[in-house]
């Protein structure tokens, strides 16, 4: 049900960003104390509490007309943050040359998480500027890496 759900709101959010700067990141239809409808999005200059909320306002109108979610839930809509996940081939393009932190499944080379500069991708491997090429089945999780 979940991923039926993510998939209509995905849908209908990238129809209300067409034509917008805005770029849809990912959605997330969770089951934690309630039922929330997490939607993130981001721009190139970046997201503000003002781009949030109109969105929200947006969405949630469609989302009431269409009645696609039975349940009682808590819209939120927010920047996927600075060291957002990285899920899919466009993440992957669009943070080509920063820095990721790597968890793995299982180890390579002695250890489950690596971090270093996103040089390239394919759809079966993650290349990194260690010279390391890194299986997708292997990879748990790939975030942004923050210097702190």
């Amino acid at each position: 049900m979940a991923k039926h759900i993510e998939k209509a709101v995905w849908d209908i959010a990238s129809d209300i960003m067409d034509g917008t700067d805005i770029e849809l990141v990912d959605v997330e239809y969770v089951k934690e104390h309630d039922w929330y409808l997490r939607v993130f999005i981001d721009k190139p200059e970046g997201i503000g509490i003002d781009d949030c909320q109109m969105f929200s306002e947006k969405l949630e109108a469609v989302l009431d007309e269409k009645e696609i979610i039975d349940d009682s839930y808590i819209l939120e809509v927010s920047s996927p943050g600075l060291d957002r996940i990285l899920k899919n081939a466009r993440d992957f393009e669009r943070e080509k040359g920063k820095k990721v932190d790597i968890t793995l499944y299982e180890a390579i080379d002695g250890s489950k998480k690596m971090t270093g500069t996103l040089t390239d991708h394919s759809d079966d491997a993650l290349l990194i500027d260690t010279d390391k090429t890194i299986p997708m089945s292997k990879i748990a999780q790939v975030r942004l890496h923050i210097d702190i």
